[in-house]
């Protein structure tokens, strides 16, 4: 990419480590599904390719949401926040999971009278989504 086509990635205000973070937000419902980071090639990959890619700050590399489950986020719209340093993602969630935990949304548990309460659903076993190269 040239310099003009680039300066969309330079209006972010990249944090320290030169990540952003990235909110997915389900595209008919509203509902929060989860929060991620991403760098610039993350962010780059994910307006070019059409669906969201991360970057895995435990793994080290880019993560291509939905590359071992298949539960993909179509990107429906962009939008960045006033302070430029996170990036709203409205998306089609697919498989209807964006957890790790096999729930809908990462935002599964409610803060009530001094404890954390789950109230979403698991919707299928990570066991089953997540299976290893050689199930």
């Amino acid at each position: 990419m040239s310099g003009d086509e680039q300066a969309w990635l330079e209006q972010v205000n990249w944090n320290s480590d030169g990540l952003v973070a990235a909110i997915a937000q389900d595209a008919e419902s509203g509902k929060n599904l989860m929060l991620a980071w991403m760098n610039r090639e993350a962010l780059s990959e994910t307006v070019s390719s059409g669906y969201a890619c991360y970057w895995s700050r435990s793994r080290k590399r880019l993560w291509r949401k939905g590359e071992q489950s298949g539960n993909r986020q179509r990107i429906v719209e962009l939008r960045l926040d006033c302070d430029a340093d996170v990036i709203l993602m409205s998306v089609e969630q697919g498989g209807g999971i964006a957890c790790h935990t096999g729930r809908q949304s990462c935002f599964y548990r409610v803060y009530n009278k001094g404890q954390w309460q789950t109230v979403e659903p698991v919707l299928q076993d990570p066991k089953q989504i997540y299976r290893q190269p050689d199930d």
